[in-house]
């Protein structure tokens, strides 16, 4: 069966972060269904939870609160209920060390956000427009790396 949207998850406690993610996915001309966390507890009480929906996109902030991202990644990446889950780590700026640690754990896509809510916004698209396309053609999600900003 193939779903006509995108469900998304972003984790940041960064309000206004969660603001712009909301504006820019709802402008897309891809459908995205949207939820959003505070917390790294908060996230991975939602997913634990196996009457939940399990979103195509996971965007964490690499800063999260409470549990970090890096410490979420570890725990999905131990239940392989998440395997076709794209997870997007963020941040306004990542360290080389820090890029290679989050795709050794597993991490599909580390983007550095820009600044400009124009430059975000185009990032953002790529990211999702990229995403469809795994997601509607059946690709394999296994060897998806990609590198943003």
């Amino acid at each position: 069966m193939n779903k006509e949207y995108l469900n998304v998850i972003v984790a940041d406690h960064d309000e206004g972060n969660l603001v712009c993610f909301k504006d820019i996915l709802k402008d897309l001309k891809i459908e995205v269904k949207i939820q959003m966390f505070w917390s790294g507890t908060e996230l991975m009480g939602y997913l634990k939870n196996k009457n939940n929906i399990i979103p195509e996109v996971l965007f964490m902030a690499y800063n999260l609160a409470e549990k970090n991202a890096v410490e979420c990644l570890e725990e999905i990446k131990s239940d392989e209920r998440f395997n076709n889950m794209v997870n997007v780590f963020y941040s306004d700026h990542f360290s080389d060390l820090e890029m290679d640690e989050i795709f050794v754990k597993g991490a599909n896509v580390c983007l550095k956000r820009p600044d400009e809510y124009k430059a975000f916004k185009k990032v953002l698209t790529e990211v999702i427009t990229v995403n469809w396309q795994y997601h509607t053609s059946g690709m394999n999600k296994d060897n998806f790396i990609m590198k943003v900003g």
